[in-house]
């Protein structure tokens, strides 16, 4: 589902702007995690695993559409949680529980020591059945799943395309589907250099090398779930005009830059944009209890 975006400042600079709502896709495995885990949970499935594990923080989209989609298509979930236990849950983790994930929590170091180069040998050792899924999902299958997000007919309507990154694998899909053709932009979330390079070589691995693309990183907030007033009160008044939930990790810092680049310009007059809602509306609770933040829930 595309959702135009109509407002005074979309006609005064003479462009159309959409939202796909990928968030509409599964109430617990929305948009994009369900589209990198799609073939990674059919490869599971018929390769005779019982068990599928992963890595996250402590409010984890992933970890979340995980559990959910593990329970949807029986297969045991475990997930490696970054960081102590702390009680009571906070709404993330509960719903992973609820959804009969297993938690295991491990300390920051091992975390980084198995995330950071996919060093999987000891975890292969502890859960020989279990088929193991990188942190954020991002693989060859994740990928796959993401150069399926866009249509034919979308491919052709719209100039440009934007996407939070995470990981980079999203994005990755999205460039790889439109093989050179068009203009994506990336907003990442997290602070840094970085993604360029880790998008570049995603794209390599996956014989789509193409650079039609551009990270635009002046709207992380200052971080990886950072965020300021500004962003708080963008959010619910997003909302309130098109009654469009957005996540203040990725989906709001999107939003947020792409109505601050068209009020100053970036696009040529006849412009037309599609912006991949990615979902993650799942961690806004959490986000209000830990900040105290008055954001919609779902």
């Amino acid at each position: 589902m595309n959702q135009e975006l109509n407002g005074s400042i979309f006609k005064e600079k003479g462009i159309r702007a959409f939202i796909k709502r990928e968030d509409l896709i599964f109430p617990e495995i929305q948009g994009n995690k369900w589209r990198k885990l799609k073939y990674n949970l059919a490869f599971a499935r018929e390769n005779g695993f019982e068990q599928v594990l992963s890595f996250g923080g402590a409010y984890s989209n992933h970890i979340v559409a995980l559990a959910a989609a593990g329970k949807k298509y029986g297969l045991e979930t475990i997930g490696f949680i970054r960081g102590e236990e702390h009680l009571e849950l906070n709404p993330s983790l509960k719903k992973a529980m609820q959804n009969g994930m297993y938690l295991k929590y491990i300390s920051r170091e091992a975390y980084r020591s198995y995330t950071q180069n996919n060093k999987w040998d000891a975890v292969r050792e502890e859960y020989p059945n279990a088929y193991i899924i990188p942190e954020g999902g991002t693989n060859s299958l994740a990928i796959k799943g993401c150069t399926e997000i866009l249509e034919p007919d979308e491919k052709s309507e719209f100039d440009y395309f934007t996407c939070p990154v995470g990981t980079g694998g999203t994005v990755a899909g999205l460039i790889a589907s439109l093989e050179g053709k068009k203009s994506v932009l990336g907003f990442p979330a997290l602070k840094g250099n970085f993604l360029q390079g880790d998008i570049s070589s995603i794209l390599k691995k996956e014989d789509a090398n193409y650079t039609n693309f551009d990270l635009i990183g002046e709207y992380h907030f200052g971080g990886y779930a950072r965020y300021s007033e500004e962003l708080i009160s963008f959010i619910n008044d997003f909302y309130g005009t098109y009654n469009i939930p957005l996540d203040p990790i990725y989906t709001g810092k999107m939003m947020y830059g792409l109505m601050d680049m068209i009020r100053n310009n970036y696009f040529p007059e006849g412009s037309s944009i599609l912006a991949i809602h990615t979902g993650g509306l799942q961690g806004i609770a959490g986000f209000n209890k830990r900040h105290g933040t008055q954001l919609r829930e779902e």
